[in-house]
């Protein structure tokens, strides 16, 4: 028998990080990626300092910070006063605590740091999972091309939506929280003489649900507009569709006059619908897990969605890699055991909306090291 296989199912963020992990660990890996080409699509993505730890042990630092922003801070503001009432430094303060910044880039861009470091034959696109069945101690992968394929330990890394999930685990339909989302990015040249264009700057509006936040991209060269607020519904076909600028601008009406203006800089935006589970009570089952959004999607107010990926893979590639032969299934209830509690604190921490709206501890999210979490 040839090298044991990780098999991971789903190509994004989560997928090609737990396989950079894995191959430099000394595990053998393939990649399963529904799309046919990795395009520019998806969001805007805030890397906090323990998504950068994980990725800088993984020594892709250097083309993140090619075309990553570095925010100044994290301010909180009140919607109508403008008041601030909290300020958190980042950029070299944050670095010099926590061990890297905190960088703000775009999806597609962090995946073209991630992805030329994987070897060619790693990545596999255009194969879109079907079913799963059992051969023994190992799973054989059918897509719907009408080929498979067969590993020895399987991680559905596949999202929210997780074919490996249902697989392991039953049909189950996300929640719709009540939250939509609009997302837009405007050139900073055409927000001159407003303030903190370089922070991560959070405007916290008069319930849980209604917010705008703001932060820097490109270098600079950009300003990523996110901002939510309830719905009753969601009757669109596709979670995420073109949305109403003038929409969007009567929606946060009353905010303050700083706030308003991001809006008023907006050509287009995007309008989604945001989805949640709870937290699940296992992630495994024998030599199959799940990581990020297949098993833990989460509510975007604590920015920790792709963090929280991020750091899932490292740790399931470090306890895949102490493995003794024959032993990965306790090496997924290691990773496993290190990993739930935390992305459920997480998870309840983003549905409740409240974490450093005034002076917290930011530590025990940002302090976190994946590289060096103790495994049991």
């Amino acid at each position: 028998m040839g090298e044991q296989v990780v098999g991971v199912v789903g190509g994004g963020v989560g997928g090609v990080v737990a396989a950079l992990a894995l191959r430099q660990l000394g595990r053998e890996v393939v990649v399963f990626e529904q799309a046919g080409r990795l395009g520019r699509v998806g969001a805007d993505i805030n890397l906090t300092p323990n998504a950068v730890v994980a990725l800088d042990g993984l020594g892709v630092g250097e083309a993140l910070r090619r075309t990553a922003a570095r925010p100044s801070h994290r301010i909180s503001r009140t919607w109508d006063t403008g008041e601030e009432t909290s300020r958190l430094e980042m950029g070299t303060v944050a670095e010099e605590r926590y061990g890297s910044p905190q960088l703000t880039i775009h999806r597609a861009d962090l995946l073209d740091a991630l992805v030329p470091a994987l070897p060619d034959g790693v990545l596999h696109l255009g194969r879109t999972l079907s079913a799963l069945r059992e051969d023994g101690d190992r799973t054989v992968l059918e897509f719907t091309d009408g080929g498979s394929a067969t590993v020895d330990v399987l991680v559905g890394a596949d999202g929210i939506h997780s074919v490996v999930r249902e697989a392991l685990f039953g049909p189950e339909q996300p929640e719709f929280t009540g939250v939509v989302a609009y997302r837009a990015v405007v050139p900073a040249a055409r927000l001159e003489g407003i303030p903190n264009l370089g922070a991560f700057t959070k405007w916290w509006g008069p319930d849980a649900a209604t917010q705008i936040v703001t932060f820097p991209l490109n270098r600079g060269e950009d300003v990523f507009v996110f901002a939510t607020r309830p719905q009753e519904s969601w009757r669109e076909e596709s979670w995420t569709a073109p949305g109403d600028v003038d929409e969007l601008r009567r929606a946060y009406a009353g905010f303050h006059a700083e706030a308003r203006a991001l809006l008023d800089a907006c050509d287009s935006v995007l309008k989604s619908a945001l989805y949640v589970r709870d937290p699940l009570p296992r992630w495994s089952v024998g030599t199959r897990t799940l990581l990020g959004d297949a098993c833990h999607p989460m509510m975007p107010f604590m920015a920790q969605g792709a963090g929280m990926a991020i750091e899932d893979a490292v740790v399931l590639a470090r306890a895949l890699a102490a493995a003794e032969p024959g032993r990965d299934t306790a090496a997924l209830q290691a990773y496993e055991q290190a990993r739930r509690g935390r992305t459920a604190d997480v998870q309840i921490g983003s549905r409740g909306n409240d974490w450093l709206r005034t002076a917290g501890n930011a530590d025990w999210v940002y302090g976190y090291d994946a590289w060096t979490v103790p495994l049991t």
